[in-house]
């Protein structure tokens, strides 16, 4: 089997476990009797312990000059703990678990995207070809475990994120590792380059549209509830959401050409203030199904945009470290945000004024895209 096609498998299951831990977790929390609002400060709590965790594995694997042996280990961590999740009925067992999970397998993300860009780059095939097998994988798990919950309740999750671990285990044992910069990591490059007011715009433009995004991530499942819709629909929502990734990242390598990323970020925020908009006048489960078609072109755009912007500006010898603060960013301190306050806002006004305010947020990313162009 080649190098690359080895990674597409890989990035097929390993992404298959984070559609059981994203998509479902707030489903799953929320059968065993727990609020949305304390379903938002158990996610936010978990992301607090990312923003730590994440930074750190990045600059372990830096300072080892190896991806692939880290990754191995957080990864057989993530499958014992994984499985322990979707066993687990009480509050304080899940906030525990959750935390877990955020230490040990929500810090494999940017290891996986940067063995990803770095093996295409040196494979010389686009990024999208690659990470659209994942895509892939989070689509087929998040509708097939939509049914399996039906069949055999939402425990069977449990058996179901151990068996696509150990795949996904059994793959990256035969991966590659990627090259390392000759250079040693110097502290004063990333001190430069973290100081410097264009990372901080590009950061805090991230921040911005990401926790939307996050909140999306969370609460649609309770807001598919709240309209009448069931955890099959939850499901296909992110079947649809996820073949939708799979196209762009197909594509995304065309039309994002270097030196466009920015305007491509700031047109990827007007399109998820539209969606949200949308989404937000919503009257029916399965219209809010069919709305999912924009994820590739919002997620997908926003995110790959983001990534080739940060590689060229990272220092070599930081690439890890750099993917994995884009990746805090954009998930971590964006879930501590969009997390506790969206839990509050659905509970209190429900869906609809959720999706209202995420829009507004949207929107404000997009003035600040177009306001960062414009300086530049």
């Amino acid at each position: 089997m080649s190098t690359i096609a080895r990674l597409k498998g890989f990035n097929f299951s390993y992404f298959a476990l984070f559609a059981l831990f994203i998509s479902f977790l707030p489903v799953y929390s929320a059968k065993v009797g727990i609020s949305g609002t304390q379903i938002g400060l158990m996610l936010a709590f978990g992301s607090l312990v990312s923003i730590f965790a994440q930074p750190l594995w990045g600059m372990v694997s830096d300072k080892a000059r190896t991806i692939k042996k880290i990754l191995i280990l957080l990864l057989a961590v993530s499958s014992i703990v994984g499985m322990l999740l979707y066993r687990a009925e009480a509050a304080w067992s899940l906030v525990l678990l959750v935390a877990l999970m955020n230490v040990f397998y929500l810090p494999t993300d940017p290891l996986v995207e940067s063995l990803n860009f770095q093996t295409a780059e040196r494979e010389k095939v686009g990024y999208g070809s690659v990470r659209m097998f994942g895509a892939l994988g989070y689509a087929c798990v998040s509708l097939t475990a939509g049914y399996a919950t039906k069949l055999w309740g939402m425990n069977s999750l449990s058996w179901i994120f151990f068996g696509m671990s150990v795949i996904a285990l059994l793959l990256a044992l035969g991966l590659s590792d990627v090259n390392t910069s000759a250079s040693r990591p110097s502290l004063k490059h990333l001190k430069n380059f973290l100081f410097q007011s264009h990372t901080w715009l590009f950061f805090l433009l991230v921040l911005i549209v990401a926790i939307p995004h996050k909140m999306n991530d969370t609460f649609i499942g309770l807001y598919m509830e709240q309209l009448g819709g069931d955890v099959r629909l939850t499901g296909v929502s992110w079947f649809v959401m996820t073949i939708t990734e799979t196209i762009m990242f197909a594509v995304s390598s065309r039309w994002i050409k270097p030196g466009k990323e920015a305007t491509w970020m700031a047109a990827a925020a007007g399109l998820y203030a539209l969606r949200f908009l949308l989404s937000s006048l919503a009257g029916s489960p399965y219209v809010l199904v069919g709305l999912q078609v924009f994820q590739g072109l919002t997620f997908v755009l926003f995110y790959v945009g983001a990534m080739q912007y940060l590689y060229r500006i990272v220092p070599e010898q930081w690439k890890s470290t750099g993917q994995t603060v884009l990746t805090a960013t954009f998930f971590s301190v964006s879930g501590i945000i969009g997390s506790s306050a969206g839990g509050w806002l659905i509970d209190e006004f429900g869906g609809e004024w959720l999706y209202r305010a995420m829009a507004v947020l949207s929107l404000a990313g997009f003035a600040l895209g177009w306001m960062i162009l414009r300086k530049k």
